[in-house]
């Protein structure tokens, strides 16, 4: 930790979490929040201390998830400790639930405040080099995949890590939309088999007349429509990976054949008397409880045994909530590269509104509706207007633009104004990718005006360089 700042108004909390570090630690103080963004604007800080009463009042019906996030959008890593009344200990604890790092209590302690300093740093510490060590496993390009902050997909990812490299059957069970298919082909990319064809076939979208002939493969004439001989997904999966998607769906014939081919590897294609040998690495997903269709004969137990080998639960996105921020700026950036458009931030008011969607429709649902809002989207920042509204029923009109009722008139126009003018200036020098005389003609200034402005707001026409946009 080498900087932090202090949102407070008390000049002895000040003096005592200044003292309580170095003389090369850098400190900077703020009476609200508004004056906290604008510093970090200006550079780049490692800790806030905030005053509980200051942040419940500043923010949206003092919403946790909106105040962290105006924090995180100028430095992801940044950590929040709040300080807190003795009585207000459990509203500190609801924020610590909402991602703030730790909390201290009134009256401060130098030695408490440099001890939770100390605590963070030793677990941010910790944190990069178990990143350090994952990373070193994953490929690059499953890197994005694989960041999490939930440690449910944590205990996933641990799974999937030793049984990439062997033959083993994976099963993976969640509900629709949960990322299986992502789950399969990680396994594939990270086994011996990575360089071998990855066939995926979704059981339940193939008519149940057809499903054998489309694993197994069929024989010239084996039933009217058989012009001619056809190689089964099993057949061409060889050496490689096949993953069956809703296994649960398989019709009864087919789960006898499956069972052949996970018990000896060996398999007849329809209408053929030819045994055909198959290496294929079997992982199979279902969003139904497979040990359900067991006990009701809808699928059969010896199978279900030789698929339930190795299970790998994948959790719902509700129950990973706090991966919602990584997972939207993923498709963000894939989004980013697909259209002619560059649009770099996401508004706190949309994550918060988001944050408390219960997802029946998990990460499939957050990448539709994130597409279909990046399209309407006509600003460099995904803004509310461009989601459904009922996403953003109960959250408070104020989260747009941040107000102090506890100032005079004057100055609390004067603090708003400065917000429009910000936010303004961040989306006209966007939308032109950072091109200064272009940018200051819309806005009816002169580019020295501009330039003034932008210096004001700590705003810099490189981060909205062409670089950074789809070329």
């Amino acid at each position: 930790m080498r900087s932090a700042i202090v949102i407070s108004a008390v000049s002895d909390d000040i003096a005592t979490i200044r003292n309580a570090f170095g003389q090369d630690f850098r400190f900077s103080t703020a009476a609200d929040v508004p004056a906290a963004l604008r510093i970090l604007e200006r550079g780049r800080y490692d800790l806030i201390f905030a005053d509980l009463d200051i942040l419940a009042h500043e923010t949206a019906a003092g919403s946790p998830e909106i105040a962290l996030q105006s924090f995180q959008q100028h430095h992801h890593a940044i950590e929040l400790v709040i300080m807190t009344p003795p009585a207000q200990i459990r509203k500190a604890v609801n924020w610590v639930k909402a991602g703030a790092r730790d909390y201290v209590s009134y009256p401060l302690s130098r030695d408490e405040v440099r001890l939770v300093a100390e605590s963070i740093a030793q677990s941010i510490l910790r944190q990069s080099e178990l990143d350090y060590l994952r990373d070193k496993f994953w490929k690059t390009d499953a890197l994005d995949v694989v960041q999490t902050k939930s440690q449910a997909m944590e205990e996933v990812f641990k799974k999937i890590r030793p049984v990439a490299s062997t033959k083993t059957t994976v099963l993976l069970v969640g509900e629709t939309g949960t990322g299986k298919g992502v789950m399969a082909k990680l396994i594939h990319q990270h086994s011996n088999r990575q360089k071998a064809q990855f066939i995926s076939v979704h059981c339940g979208a193939i008519p149940d007349t057809l499903l054998e002939s489309e694993l197994f493969g069929h024989e010239k004439g084996a039933f009217t429509g058989a012009v001619r001989k056809k190689l089964g997904k099993f057949e061409i999966a060889n050496g490689g990976t096949i993953f069956l998607d809703e296994i649960g769906t398989l019709t009864p014939p087919a789960q006898i054949k499956l069972l052949q081919v996970l018990q000896d590897g060996t398999f007849s294609r329809v209408g053929g008397e030819e045994t055909i040998q198959t290496n294929a690495r079997v992982i199979a997903a279902t969003n139904s409880d497979l040990k359900q269709l067991r006990e009701s004969g809808h699928f059969r137990k010896d199978l279900f045994y030789r698929l339930n080998v190795f299970p790998i639960e994948i959790p719902c996105l509700r129950e990973r909530n706090e991966d919602l921020p990584h997972l939207m700026e993923l498709f963000l950036k894939r989004l980013n590269s697909e259209f002619q458009k560059s649009i770099h931030t996401i508004h706190p008011q949309v994550i918060a509104g988001l944050s408390r969607y219960d997802w029946p429709g998990n990460v499939r649902e957050l990448e539709n509706l994130m597409e279909r809002a990046y399209i309407l989207e006509n600003s460099t920042t995904l803004t509310p207007e461009s989601f459904p509204l009922e996403l953003f029923d109960n959250q408070c009109p104020s989260a747009v633009m941040p107000l102090d009722a506890r100032l005079p008139l004057a100055d609390a126009r004067k603090v708003a104004l400065e917000e429009f003018e910000r936010q303004y200036l961040k989306e006209l020098v966007g939308r032109n990718q950072g091109k200064i005389n272009i940018s200051a003609t819309e806005a009816g200034i002169s580019t020295r005006q501009l330039h003034k402005l932008m210096s004001k707001y700590g705003i810099r026409k490189e981060e909205f360089k062409h670089d950074n946009a789809v070329k």
